[in-house]
């Protein structure tokens, strides 16, 4: 992008590189650096030398904000621009002269400027444009005349900073992440009472002589209970979960002390007090790296959850991200109790919050004046529809290797269909208008208006769950039913694009907005990459199916099922019929 010639970064003392070093800096003064810009861009500077006062005075009497905060140039509100030279070709970009206001697209721009017209404004983005160098332009001027525009748009409650209390900016730090390591004196403790640990052959099946990675152990099925024993495999091995039950950060003796403890209750309560989900699965975890390969059977952390989710309390089948929800507030409740009642609570949230929390952003713009309501709600998952778009189709060919090894899944997928992970992501945080039967309270209008609803990421979880909608009633049968279509996910997912910062900088185009959203997008973008450790898949139909695990340890794959532990190919991880996905942030694993 070039700029104007004016701007002098050593001259002007508003731009951040201008101030130049003080004379009573200390003997570790860093030596002042030659910034380069680039060349400015001549032709503006001919058209501003050319014109009055104030060459763009016209130009700002033309601009239009959207509803959704993005700015425009239109001569009139309906004015719907077309190029000059082919009004009935439609091009994603215009361009209208500032010379004598004639509306070109990019191909006939070019022509246009060898008259002299060289200087142009992007109808749609409201940035300047010079059709002879081809490249955008920068004036100072113009745009902050853009970014007065959009703040004029706005409603006044939109513009105006909510007062942030110390309580809200603590929540809204990051959760620092810190592995344990043992010190002196605990690792001469380790290294005495620890020996070399490798799975038996007597319940996994796998090549001869090959040794599974420790902690990997099956699940007895107790009846009906593959649904629990698919969620608690992927618990068992989330990389943080182990670093705080493995490091004793929850001792279940403690904390049925502490339960035992409580004054002025009876027998039954000193019962239903003990009954703690936290200190089942701490168990669990020191049984299923305690180097024992036989199957384990979590009777116990079985019956501690039909305590808490009575009305799930049954050994029919159960749906595994229900479970996987309610065990995660059995654990909240539980740990918020203790802390509340030995006056522990600093106000830090608990282990499954700092792991798999994140925050939604829902911007509801209204299509009659613009006003913008925004809420942050927390998410422990995100939920994605299917995406049925055809550009999902279009990607099982390119990528045939997907199911390559699959030739029965291969005829699945063609008479199914095929979505994309990624699509449904974009699905998810794409705009939505809501018609007249979905219509909403306008704070603006104080009416219900029309609107238009958004949904983006505004903060990441160290742990994202992924959970595909594969089941859905049918309002003319009257009856649930599964949809068997294919969901292909990446072992390497980037999150960037559905950030809010990212949802924000489409909305105003290259222009950095002056409505910020909090955090710096630099801190946000590097820890977007996130890597998959975990697939929970379904098969067979909604009332008689099966739940297996896919497990990634030490770059292999391993499935899980029930008692069983196979080692498996990544080709046959990625043919199954995803329904949980679990990625981790990449800087964690």
């Amino acid at each position: 992008m070039r700029a104007l010639p004016s701007v002098d970064p050593v001259q002007r003392p508003d731009l951040p590189m201008s101030s130049p070093p003080s004379p009573s800096a200390g003997p570790h003064r860093v030596a002042a650096v030659s910034i380069r810009l680039p060349p400015p861009c001549p032709h503006l500077a001919a058209y501003r030398s050319a014109g009055s006062s104030h060459p763009l005075c016209s130009l700002y009497q033309c601009l239009r904000v959207r509803p959704l905060g993005r700015a425009e140039v239109r001569r009139g509100p309906g004015e719907v621009p077309r190029c000059s030279s082919c009004p009935s070709a439609s091009s994603p970009r215009l361009y209208a002269c500032l010379a004598c206001a004639a509306v070109h697209c990019p191909a006939h721009a070019t022509a246009h400027a060898r008259i002299g017209h060289e200087i142009a404004v992007d109808v749609d983005r409201a940035e300047l444009f010079c059709c002879a160098c081809g490249d955008q332009i920068y004036d100072r001027d113009f745009d902050a005349a853009v970014v007065f525009a959009q703040a004029a748009a706005a409603p006044a409650p939109a513009r105006l900073e909510p007062a942030v209390s110390e309580e809200n900016v603590r929540k809204r730090q990051r959760v620092e992440y810190r592995s344990w390591y043992p010190n002196r004196k605990e690792s001469a403790v380790i290294w005495r009472g620890s020996g070399p640990i490798f799975a038996n052959d007597e319940n996994v099946s796998s090549s001869a002589g090959s040794r599974f990675p420790w902690g990997l152990r099956g699940l007895n099925n107790l009846g009906n209970t593959c649904f629990l024993n698919s969620v608690l495999q992927a618990l068992l091995h989330t990389p943080l979960l182990q670093n705080y039950f493995l490091s004793d950060r929850h001792n279940r003796f403690v904390c049925q002390q502490r339960s035992r403890r409580k004054k002025g209750e009876g027998a039954d309560e000193q019962i239903t007090a003990t009954l703690c989900l936290s200190c089942d699965l701490d168990a669990m975890y020191s049984a299923v790296f305690s180097g024992d390969s036989r199957p384990y059977s979590p009777a116990k952390f079985l019956y501690s959850w039909w305590q808490h989710a009575s009305h799930l309390a049954s050994y029919e089948q159960q749906d595994a991200h229900d479970f996987f929800i309610t065990m995660l507030d059995g654990i909240h409740e539980k740990e918020h109790e203790q802390r509340k009642l030995h006056n522990e609570g600093s106000g830090d949230c608990c282990i499954v919050h700092k792991v798999f929390s994140g925050i939604l952003r829902s911007d509801v713009t209204c299509s009659m004046c613009g006003y913008t309501s925004t809420t942050y709600d927390p998410c422990m998952d995100i939920s994605l529809n299917l995406d049925y778009s055809n550009d999902s189709l279009k990607s099982f060919s390119s990528n045939s290797h997907v199911c390559n090894g699959e030739s029965d899944y291969f005829f699945l997928t063609q008479k199914y269909g095929m979505s994309t992970l990624l699509g449904c992501l974009e699905h998810f945080t794409r705009p939505e208008r809501l018609g007249s039967d979905q219509k909403l309270f306008c704070q603006h209008c104080q009416v219900k208006q029309e609107s238009i609803k958004q949904l983006s990421i505004r903060k990441l979880p160290l742990v994202a769950c992924f959970h595909i909608k594969r089941f859905e009633h049918s309002l003319q049968r009257n009856m649930a039913k599964k949809i068997d279509r294919y969901v292909q996910f990446p072992f390497y997912l980037d999150m960037v694009p559905f950030l809010s910062s990212s949802i924000l900088r489409s909305r105003f185009g290259n222009r950095i907005s002056s409505i910020t959203d909090g955090d710096s997008d630099a801190d946000m973008e590097l820890t977007s990459e996130f890597e998959i450790f975990a697939v929970i898949t379904h098969s067979g139909k909604l009332d008689s199916g099966h739940y297996t695990t896919y497990l990634r340890q030490n770059n292999q794959w391993y499935k899980c099922d029930d008692s069983w532990i196979t080692l498996v190919s990544e080709n046959a991880v990625r043919a199954s019929q995803a329904y949980m996905l679990f990625y981790v942030q990449k800087i964690l694993h």
